[in-house]
């Protein structure tokens, strides 16, 4: 009895270890999303603006522009796929990667090439285990992203839908990342950042029934596009970035929690199984004592017979 008691107190042990490093994370995380959430609400008036800067060129100009037409037959889409460096977050990256799993096969029906991009160490090794090719992947800032991180995500996406098909560019680019809702839920969403759709940034800008002012561009309306829309996919890009890093810190707030209390509970009941145990041992001591006793007893009163 003695050996099953000091295997309970040993568990005790780990798991008190154990539940201190969780509440550790729990808490760091805890401060890490406010300053993640304080970011997402700074890069909100620069996308709005930028995006109705985007919605007044397009909407002002007859102007075909490569990203802003549609081609008639996409053939190859580009999907970056955003999720962490490190893992204790719960289906956080699951999730993101189902999702762009999911998108894949869609567009793979539809009858596209598509190219993979990835940023985070957890989505680049999902897809290096399965043997997936990979266009390009970024690692190393997804806890804390920098707008200098977003524009070195989206050079090589800008650069290929900018190139012909034919030499490797792709028709289409879409990404997939994390979306913050509150402290307790982040939902994984897929949205097409090119070709622009007007009237779906319209809608996102608000200003869908606003009349907009008529601008002259100079030089050209062209030129004001290939200046505007790249910062307008790394503004995207940018936003995206803080939403996927926000969530990643609530997603690990949220399993830290709940492995903490997990512990605590464990604790409780290993307590229980100790305590059993000790008062098992003391009874069987007893037991022994009296029964020593008693036959003591008796033999001394068999020798005065």
């Amino acid at each position: 009895m003695g050996a099953q008691l000091r295997v309970y107190k040993r568990r005790i042990r780990s798991v008190t270890a154990t539940k201190k490093i969780t509440k550790a994370m729990e808490m760091i995380a805890a401060s890490r999303v406010v300053k993640a959430q304080r970011k997402v609400a700074a890069s909100t008036p620069y996308a709005r603006e930028l995006t109705r800067a985007v919605t007044a060129v397009g909407t002002g100009s007859n102007t075909k522009h490569p990203l802003t037409t549609e081609a008639e037959n996409p053939t190859r889409a580009a999907v970056l796929l955003l999720t962490s460096d490190r893992g204790l977050a719960g289906a956080f990256n699951s999730n993101a990667i189902k999702a762009a799993e999911q998108l894949t096969e869609r567009l793979e029906r539809e009858g596209r090439q598509v190219d993979t991009y990835i940023v985070g160490r957890r989505g680049l090794a999902h897809y290096n285990f399965r043997e997936r090719k990979v266009a390009e992947s970024f690692a190393g800032f997804t806890d804390e992203p920098t707008y200098a991180d977003a524009k070195k995500v989206a050079a090589p996406l800008i650069e290929a839908i900018e190139k012909d098909t034919a030499e490797g560019g792709v028709d289409e680019l879409h990404i997939v990342y994390t979306e913050f809702v509150s402290m307790m839920t982040q939902t994984a969403v897929d949205s097409r950042l090119l070709p622009l759709s007007l009237d779906e940034v319209a809608d996102e800008s608000g200003t869908k029934d606003e009349i907009l002012p008529l601008y002259d561009f100079e030089p050209s309306a062209e030129d004001v596009l290939d200046a505007l829309l790249p910062r307008y996919v790394e503004s995207r890009i940018y936003n995206a970035l803080l939403q996927s890093a926000a969530s990643k810190h609530a997603a690990t707030r949220r399993a830290m929690k709940s492995a903490t209390d997990n512990a605590g509970e464990l604790i409780n009941t290993l307590s229980r199984l100790a305590n059993a145990a000790r008062q098992a041992e003391i009874t069987q001591e007893i037991s022994e004592i009296v029964g020593g006793a008693s036959a003591l007893a008796d033999a001394n009163a068999g020798s005065d017979n």
